[in-house]
């Protein structure tokens, strides 16, 4: 749900925070685009951290945040908060920040988030790939269409998870005679640290047995920690490697496909940390996109549209580059 805090002179502050898988960011900024300050901490994503862990994060990344840009409790905060679904978790949230914004949070998504990062434009679309992959139409600062994002489980084709898993796969398959060979093999023992060893347990090779029980050790989103293996893999001519960027393009393509619509023209922004850092793929599976490498600009503009602040060219030009100086870029 989308819904304003009370506007406020143009001497308040206002929070915004963008909470990941991987870490939770916020970003104080001022009614005209100014930010003062930003926090970090752990992730901020329930579902792989647990309720209480991404509630701590979160509290920490805004204390660090109102804290630094010295501003006291921030007049309203937008939380972009990934997997934050249940009423159980916002109200969580909400207790934690108590203190810290003096009216009630708005929970906004992730995906506005990230395609803010890279336009003010109210009409456009974001192609995410982080740990989860999806595709998105924004109308009006709005999502009007959505496709996959569907979750590690069921979805997100194209995303780090994905990427890592087939990585994982195909890099195992050799070792019991069932893939071809590649260099995703050697490159998955050494991020393992496992050396080879062609001794038997149960008819598997220890290294085999021992590989498996590593990664089954590790949370399922873990995987996604090996979706850098597929591009070093193929950039050093491993045919297995380009297979799997190949359907990971495929799929993000046809994802992106489903969200168009000719009555929405406006940019395409591509997102997410897989696409942040793999500039040439993003160029492959979104031509002529915005690439945004940093979603807490995305929260900051979010944060301001709920404070009724006009985000235009001019606003977004003073975010952005208030937040590189904070950040140090």
């Amino acid at each position: 749900m989308v819904f304003c805090y009370e506007t406020v002179s143009m001497n308040d502050y206002y929070l915004g925070l963008d909470a990941g898988g991987t870490s939770t960011r916020a970003v104080v900024v001022s009614s005209e685009g100014h930010c003062r300050g930003i926090g970090k901490a752990g992730s901020g994503n329930p579902t792989s951290a647990g309720v209480d862990a991404a509630t701590a994060a979160i509290r920490d990344a805004v204390t660090q945040a109102v804290t630094t840009a010295r501003s006291g409790p921030v007049a309203g905060a937008a939380l972009a908060v990934a997997g934050a679904g249940s009423a159980g978790h916002r109200a969580a949230i909400v207790a934690a920040l108590s203190g810290l914004v003096a009216s009630e949070p708005v929970f906004d998504l992730d995906v506005l988030a990230a395609y803010f990062s890279g336009t003010a434009a109210p009409d456009g679309y974001v192609l995410l790939s982080g740990t989860g992959a999806s595709a998105v139409r924004v109308e009006d600062g709005r999502l009007a269409g959505i496709s996959d994002g569907l979750g590690w489980l069921l979805g997100d084709v194209g995303s780090g998870f994905w990427l890592g898993r087939e990585a994982v796969r195909a890099g195992l398959a050799p070792l019991d005679g069932r893939g071809a060979t590649t260099l995703l093999t050697g490159l998955l023992l050494d991020r393992l640290g496992i050396a080879v060893d062609d001794s038997r347990q149960s008819g598997r090779t220890t290294t085999l047995v021992t590989a498996t029980a590593a990664l089954y050790a590790m949370p399922p989103l873990r995987l996604a920690d090996f979706a850098a293996l597929v591009f070093t893999a193929a950039g050093s001519g491993d045919a297995v490697a380009a297979g799997i960027l190949d359907r990971a393009a495929a799929g993000l393509a046809e994802t992106l496909a489903a969200v168009r619509t000719p009555d929405v023209e406006g940019p395409l922004v591509a997102a997410g940390s897989v696409l942040a850092r793999q500039p040439d793929f993003a160029a492959r599976v979104a031509p002529g996109a915005v690439v945004a490498t940093d979603g807490l600009a995305g929260a900051a503009v979010l944060a301001l549209r709920h404070a009724g602040v006009l985000v235009d060219d001019a606003v977004y030009r003073r975010v952005t580059s208030s937040l590189a100086q904070l950040a140090g870029v």
